[in-house]
Formats: C-alpha cells, sequence, structure tokens
C-alpha cells in the first residue's frame, strides 16, 4: 500500500556536503532543486549555525546559536541559485567541511490575506508541507495565513528587527497535541508555558495565532517563520520517552529513513539541541557527528548515540541530552527516502 505522496524527498529537502576552496565565491549545488531555505554549519570548525532564505534575500542572515536580529553578511549566501546557493568567505572555509540543509518552499512568495495580520510575503510548497512566512506585528492577538492547506505540527519564528529569542512551536511539546508550549532554539531550556506567545490557540490548516509576546507579534516588529505540516513519509515531528540503556535504546518509526534528526530535552533544562545528518554520518557506526544548533560548536564525535534506519532511527547511548533517566524527547526528522513510495517500492536500509 502506497504510504506517501512524496516519493522522492530529495526534490523537497536535501542535505549537501561541501569543502570550502581558497577562491570565494563558489557555488554550492547538488540539492536537486532549488533551496529557499538555507541552514548552513562549518563542520569541522566553530561556527555560528546561518540561516537565509528567498523570502528575505540572499545575504540577510539569522544565526540560530545567539537571540541577535537579522543583519547582512555580504559574505555568506549570496545568492540562491539553480540546484543551490553562492557562498562567500565567510562560509567558504578552505580545506574546511560545512553542511548545507536545504527545503524548497515556492520562491519569493506573496501577500496572504487569509488572517487577520497580513503576511508580506507567504512562501508555500503544499506537496512537501513547507512555508516561509514573513510579517509585521500589530502588538494584538491575530491570525496569520501559512498558506499550506494543513495543520503545522512545528513552526520556527524569529524577529528580525531586535534581539530576540527563537521560539519554537513543537506539536508534542506539552501534554497537549497540538501543544501550547515553546521552545527556545538558540537556549537550553525546557519546554516553556507562556499563554502570550501562541494565545494557547492551535493553529488550523489555513492560519496560525500569535498573541502579544514581543518574540512573536511585537507592534511594528518584523517576523520570519519557517512552518512545517507533517507529512506521511517526508517529515516527522514527535516525541519518545528515554530508557537510559547505552545498547537498546527506544526506536521511534517515521515512515522514512532519515536524513536529517533533532532531538531536544523537554522536560528537563539545561541540555542542548542535538542534530543529525546522512553526510556527516553515511552509514551506521560506533562514532557518529553531531551538532548543536544552539551552540557554534565544532562537530562531536564521541559516542554512539544514534543509528538511522529504513523506517526511522534508534538511540544507541545514554545520554541525558537524548537518552539519559527517563525523560520526554522531543524530535524532528525529514526523510532521504520513504518507507514506501506511492510506487509500492520500499526503501533500503543502509
Amino acid at each position: 500500500m502506497a504510504y506517501t505522496t512524496v516519493d522522492k524527498s530529495t526534490s523537497h529537502f536535501n542535505v549537501i556536503k561541501w569543502t570550502g576552496t581558497s577562491s570565494s565565491p563558489i557555488n554550492v549545488t547538488g540539492f536537486g532543486f532549488n533551496p529557499d531555505f538555507i541552514w548552513n554549519k562549518y563542520a569541522n570548525g566553530a561556527g555560528d549555525h546561518q540561516q537565509y532564505d528567498a523570502v528575505r534575500g540572499a545575504t540577510k542572515m539569522l544565526v540560530s546559536n545567539n537571540n541577535n536580529a537579522e543583519s547582512t553578511n555580504a559574505n555568506g549566501v549570496t545568492a540562491f541559485i539553480s540546484d543551490g546557493f553562492t557562498a562567500g568567505s565567510d562560509i567558504n572555509v578552505n580545506g574546511g567541511i560545512s553542511i548545507a540543509h536545504g527545503w524548497k518552499a515556492n520562491g519569493v512568495g506573496s501577500a496572504n490575506t487569509t488572517g487577520t495580520i497580513n503576511t508580506t510575503y507567504t512562501s508555500a510548497n503544499t506537496t512537501a508541507g513547507i512555508s516561509i512566512i514573513k510579517w509585521t506585528g500589530t502588538g494584538s492577538t491575530g491570525t496569520i495565513g501559512h498558506g499550506l492547506g494543513k495543520v503545522p505540527g512545528l513552526m520556527i519564528v524569529k524577529r528580525l528587527d531586535s534581539s530576540s529569542d527563537w521560539r519554537v512551536f513543537h506539536r508534542k511539546a506539552g501534554s497537549g497535541s497540538p501543544s501550547h508550549k515553546q521552545l527556545f532554539l538558540n537556549g537550553t531550556g525546557a519546554e516553556d508555558d507562556d499563554n502570550t506567545i501562541w494565545n494557547d490557540t492551535d493553529p488550523t490548516s489555513s492560519v496560525l495565532t500569535v498573541g502579544t509576546n514581543t518574540g512573536s507579534n511585537a507592534s511594528g516588529g518584523t517576523y520570519i517563520a519557517y512552518v512545517f505540516a507533517e507529512i506521511p513519509g517526508f517529515s516527522k515531528f514527535g516525541k519518545y520517552r528515554t530508557n537510559n540503556n547505552v545498547t537498546d535504546g527506544p526506536f521511534i518509526y517515521c515512515g522514512f529513513r532519515p536524513a536529517f534528526v533533532i532531538a531536544k530535552q523537554l522536560s528537563s533544562a539545561g541540555y542542548n539541541w542535538v542534530m543529525w545528518n546522512n553526510k556527516l554520518n553515511p552509514i551506521n557506526r560506533s562514532q557518529f557527528f553531531h551538532h548543536h544548533p544552539n551552540t557554534n560548536d565544532t562537530w562531536v564525535d564521541n559516542t554512539n548515540m544514534i543509528d538511522m534506519l529504513s523506517n526511522g532511527f534508534r538511540l544507541k547511548d545514554y545520554q541525558t541530552a537524548t537518552n539519559g533517566g527517563s525523560d520526554t524527547i522531543s524530535f524532528i526528522a525529514f526523510a532521504e527516502a520513504p518507507l514506501v513510495g506511492s510506487n509500492n517500492v520500499p526503501a533500503v536500509a543502509r
């Protein structure tokens, strides 16, 4: 039986491992589509997690490991091009390995007037459940059109015009499903219950709700949101319980072979976000590279933490951030390939 409408995940999301040169700028290609949202990290050295998108335009940089306002980086991602992007000298480290994650939305997009707060741009890929939204806050509770036609399970919001924490809505944060709690992408805190951020209101298939919190809706403030609806066989936003077992950790079913996984401790504060991908880790082995989206540290390769499988992933260590004690961990996963596509051909293990 067919499981997904997205037979080829790499038409909408991909991870590129690239090596810097002594010449700048260079074109980084190989995504298989024109990416509209780029998350780039210098992998084997300290460097910021830099985010760029086609809605705000090339050179407009955000950094997930701090709460800084948007800045212009003339030597970062300098252009969005067919099959990739152009990298300037700030991210083109000679001989250095970098990882670029790319999502396909719908270019710059256009204004969306579905909600009570009109967007400047809404760029939506309804097939893969990916939307990029930009708006100006009103200071009063309102709704914003996301253009997906499906209920979002993940929303990452950042204020652009001043310093402000990255706010994350995850459908499994808190006791509800969806939940009204928030996480902070640039921090180590546990889930936070603030009814002014989403106004304690679930997103719908057409709009998301923002309250009066300056992190999402200050009067005159400008915002960007990366919004994702869960698509079977392509994306999964869930949670799991840890078991503190170093050899037989929890298995998390996704319905696809993951290309990208992020985990975050929900119930306890003080733990980093943990991020894996299939390019730094092309095979399952005794060591596994990972990064922390909330820090600028180099890759970490000191523990057997995860196996990526044809239908999900399994935790392999008792690290508290991902499988320690008896805690609840949220996760975000995007596919390398579906378990079963519309042609009923199953993915193979690696």
